[in-house]
């Protein structure tokens, strides 16, 4: 995929055109109805341009031009001298807030970061408040070649465009030609993603689809060719989707849920997730875009139209309950879906909770059991992370498998490396339990696309869990000039660290996990209540998000979701003694071992939840301990510090 805009031309053409055309053409390429507002601003903006770049001899001016991976345009790109300049316009505005420089800032990272033809060039972001004052500028390039956004108005375009050429010095030469036609990788967010998905961008648009990464648009179309093929011959079909943390999982299940969110399809869709939180942030996500894209009044109408699309699977367990008939759903996507309950867990809960006494199913049986209702055709799309399951109850893929044998009709779709141990829950899989099913290379997601600059980070994670220092290393110098991997034992280094890394809205945040107890007294509060939405959405200016480094989130919090810069708080719940992990938990006033084989496992899935959240890079912090506290012993700490250094994390101490 090519930069693409609504007008584009030299700017030599630009000036010989007419105000009046190039409004034209830009109202023709917009897909939506135009408010006034728009039209009036489009019309400001060429006229401002065409009176200040008017000595200008060459370079080219674009117009809306698409970036994918925020679905959203920036007003303006001009490339002029080699440099890359992104203009953010506020119409009428008389002042540069900090919020606007942010979002300059963040179009000219996205350059960056995802456009080929951007790599080692000159981007200089610029907010023009059209009214405000004259403002006289530093150039502070950042630790690439992105500098900080400068501040202009109508009057001072050209200016501070020519003062930035002389300046700016040694730059790479940029060729117009090859820079529009070079390819755009974007890697958004899993709220970027969904808000996208809902416009109506294609899955295309905001996905990589180089060599270097399974295509989500394969995966993506292999699950559409079996719904249609399911529908048109009447069959039922379950498609098991794996992948690595951060590959992409959960955007495949909400593309199929938007392409198919509306009730007059026959295809009617439904995503499911037991994570309360990413339900939580999903939903608020898609409810402030519609009302700022002007596609609903009020968040009371956009709660109506987006809260049926992505649900809580326990409240749609209930609804199944209460009522008998089929769902009206015919496609289920089942998020997390390793993360589904066991028998006792869920008999447990609905004999306690819901006053079903009888009740003696697992999970994915009784799910399994309710789409069955269908009696022509119905798909289960189920998402399964490797070494994702972090809590007690959770039946792993055994128990969707389980609950399959006695479901002969049922068409039934994997990968081969559904056979992974990760995948299986621990368990390596006979093939006696895979030989009724139908193999598809393309249900496996191999790629982290969450951390666009270090693809191996889920394999060095993988490795320190496993006691595999070299390996761990190993993974490491292939990525480290990319992505770092910090550790400290100063918590206030840690913060300040994450603060100078993070630029315009990138998110950062403290992480931990739900067992870290005796991280209280440095400040590090794991059972506090915290907003989700609020953490992960609000902005900067509010001490709510997760920006203000006060509000920890533990792994129940953010398994599913990231953040673009880490703090991982490590406590002494997953210490490293005797050359190997130790799994513990806290009661009462001491820590005891965690016994049972799942319980470590859990609670090494925490840590590796922890450890794949970043998506630019992480720092982790180990307590030195406190020799007076016997539940802080500095021996509990110094061991796993000494350990994840041997892995090559890079000290900062």
């Amino acid at each position: 995929m090519s930069i693409r805009a609504f007008y584009s031309q030299s700017i030599e053409s630009f000036l010989l055109e007419k105000s009046t055309d190039i409004l034209g053409t830009i109202q023709k390429e917009h897909s939506q109805n135009i408010v006034r507002l728009q039209t009036n601003s489009w019309d400001s903006q060429v006229k401002i341009l065409q009176k200040e770049v008017s000595s200008f001899k060459s370079g080219r001016i674009l117009f809306e031009c698409l970036i994918p991976r925020m679905g959203r345009r920036a007003d303006v790109v001009i490339l002029y001298k080699n440099i890359i300049f992104v203009l953010e316009f506020k119409d009428n505005s008389t002042e540069y807030s900090v919020q606007d420089l942010n979002q300059a800032y963040d179009y000219a990272l996205d350059l960056s970061y995802f456009h080929e033809g951007s790599h080692n060039k000159v981007i200089v972001p610029i907010l023009v408040s059209t009214e405000a004052k004259d403002i006289s500028f530093k150039l502070k390039k950042s630790r690439d070649l992105v500098y900080e956004p400068l501040k202009a108005n109508r009057n001072n375009i050209a200016n501070t465009i020519q003062l930035c050429t002389e300046k700016i010095a040694n730059q790479q030469s940029l060729n117009h030609e090859e820079w529009l036609n070079t390819s755009y990788k974007p890697t958004p967010t899993i709220v970027e993603a969904a808000q996208a998905l809902y416009a109506n961008h294609d899955v295309d648009d905001i996905s990589r689809n180089d060599a270097g990464a399974t295509n989500l648009n394969i995966t993506s179309k292999r699950i559409k060719e079996i719904i249609h093929f399911s529908n048109t011959n009447k069959r039922k079909s379950i498609c098991f989707v794996t992948g690595v943390p951060g590959a992409g999982k959960t955007l495949v299940g909400l593309n199929v849920a938007t392409l198919n969110m509306s009730t007059d399809n026959d295809e009617y869709a439904v995503f499911l997730s037991g994570n309360g939180p990413l339900v939580e942030v999903l939903r608020e996500a898609l409810v402030r875009d519609e009302v700022a894209r002007g596609a609903s009044k009020t968040k009371s109408d956009a709660k109506t139209k987006v809260h049926p699309i992505i649900q809580n699977v326990h409240h749609f367990r209930d609804d199944a309950l209460n009522d008998t008939n089929p769902p009206r759903e015919k496609v289920t996507i089942f998020d997390e879906a390793q993360r589904a309950w066991d028998t006792h867990h869920t008999s447990k809960f609905m004999r306690q909770k819901r006053g079903q006494p009888d009740f003696d199913q697992s999970e994915p049986e009784f799910l399994i059991e309710v789409m069955d209702r269908h009696e022509d055709w119905c798909v289960i799309l189920a998402l399964i992370g490797g070494g994702q399951e972090i809590n007690s109850g959770e039946a792993g893929l055994m128990g969707w498998l389980d609950a399959l044998e006695n479901k002969q009709e049922w068409d039934i779709y994997y990968s081969e490396k559904l056979n992974q141990r990760e995948y299986a829950g621990g368990v390596t899989l006979t093939p006696d339990k895979l030989q009724r099913y139908s193999q598809e290379s393309s249900l496996h997601l191999d790629t982290s696309m969450r951390s666009f600059k270090a693809e191996n980070l889920s394999h060095m994670v993988h490795y320190i869990i496993h006691n595999e220092a070299l390996e761990a290393k190993k993974q490491y110098q292939l990525f480290k000039n990319n992505f770092s991997v910090k550790i400290t034992r100063n918590l206030n280094k840690a913060k300040k660290w994450v603060l100078r890394q993070a630029r315009g809205n990138e998110t950062k945040g403290v992480i931990a996990s739900s067992g870290a107890i005796r991280l209280k007294p440095e400040g590090l509060f794991v059972k506090n209540k915290m907003s989700a939405s609020n953490y992960f959405l609000n902005n900067q200016d509010d001490i709510r998000s997760c920006h203000f480094l006060e509000d920890v989130a533990t792994e129940f919090d953010i398994q599913g979701l990231e953040l673009d810069w880490c703090l991982v708080c490590w406590d002494a719940d997953y210490r490293y003694g005797n050359n190997s992990f130790e799994h513990w938990e806290f009661k009462g006033t001491k820590w005891n071992k965690k016994g049972k084989e799942n319980k470590r496992r859990y609670l090494e899935n925490t840590y590796r939840v922890l450890l794949t959240r970043a998506r630019q890079g992480m720092i982790i912090y180990i307590p030195t301990g406190d020799s007076n506290d016997k539940t802080r012993n500095p021996e509990f700490y110094n061991k796993t510090y000494d350990y994840l250094i041997s892995c090559g994390v890079d000290s900062i101490d």
